[in-house]
């Protein structure tokens, strides 16, 4: 039997869809909720890919420029400006840094960026995370955002500003 085009693309198509389902990992989702006064909504995923933790967002309402966003202590987003939510996300006890340092709160997240419509798209791989261990777990943390960027030094949180949105990351 002589393969056509058709059913080769079929094939690979089939194939590459199997690889992709059983190279991805557990999953956990938080959707966000307006906070301090803001009009922010939208949602986080979170996908364990080996040891790092993929984190996609899509989120409107903000103003344009960079925001602070970060993984804290508590899955509470009960108070009307997110201060339930506690601290950044810490097991190791260590400073404030850059997300890509060593010394670094485990919740420190790249700065996510809005355009002139308010809009953010996000998509970045974390170490330090995870969604099963349980020291460095997501699961029933939440997901914070901030109205100013990180500066990635000042402590204990950046010098980020007010919470903007707030949400309780669960599994799917």
């Amino acid at each position: 039997m002589k393969a056509t085009p058709l059913l080769v693309f079929s094939l690979v198509t089939a194939i590459s869809a199997c690889s992709s389902t059983q190279s991805a990992g557990p999953r956990a989702d938080a959707g966000l909720q307006a906070r301090s006064g803001s009009n922010v909504a939208g949602s986080v995923s979170f996908t364990q890919v080996g040891d790092k933790l993929l984190v996609e967002a899509s989120i409107s309402g903000l103003t344009p420029g960079e925001h602070g966003f970060h993984v804290h202590e508590s899955g509470d987003c009960s108070a009307a400006d997110a201060s339930s939510a506690k601290g950044h996300f810490n097991p190791g006890a260590k400073a404030h840094g850059h997300h890509g340092g060593n010394e670094r709160h485990a919740g420190d997240l790249p700065n996510l960026v809005a355009g002139a419509d308010g809009r953010a798209s996000y998509r970045a791989e974390v170490g330090g995370l995870s969604l099963s261990d349980a020291t460095t777990g997501v699961i029933g943390r939440s997901v914070v955002v901030h109205a100013d960027p990180d500066d990635y030094k000042s402590q204990p949180a950046g010098n980020s500003g007010k919470r903007v949105a707030c949400g309780t990351i669960a599994r799917r």
